[in-house]
């Protein structure tokens, strides 16, 4: 999998934006202004952190040793997962969308009805 990949299926999402507010190897992907991934670019293998449910977060860092606690940011609440084809695509993608959603949920409900992602 390549960041291209990765960029196209983010930005394919309602309001996400891509930006380099850390540095020209960080991609960050933000919905409404809020961060839902993190693309380092320069990283081998290629890596990205999400933003994951606490419980769920656990449980991916205890059935891959590809998914770690992100560095640089809770623990809690986002993981990083490097892809050296230890995780499934699909879990990728839905991991992905999983943040994406976890996000969309924490904006403020006029934010949340401009993007209705359950059309």
């Amino acid at each position: 999998m390549d960041p291209e990949i990765i960029r196209k299926y983010c930005l394919k999402k309602k309001s996400v934006t891509e930006s380099f507010p850390f540095g020209e190897s960080t991609l960050v992907f933000k919905v409404s202004g809020k961060i839902f991934l993190l693309l380092a670019l320069d990283s081998v293998p290629l890596q990205f952190n999400v933003k994951c449910d606490p419980e769920q977060a656990e449980n991916f860092r205890e059935e891959y040793s590809s998914v770690i606690p992100a560095f640089h940011m809770n623990k809690k609440h986002w993981n990083t997962i490097l892809l050296n084809g230890n995780v499934p695509a699909r879990l990728v993608w839905e991991m992905i969308d999983a943040s994406y959603l976890l996000v969309v949920k924490s904006l403020p409900l006029k934010e949340r009805k401009k993007l209705d992602t359950h059309k």
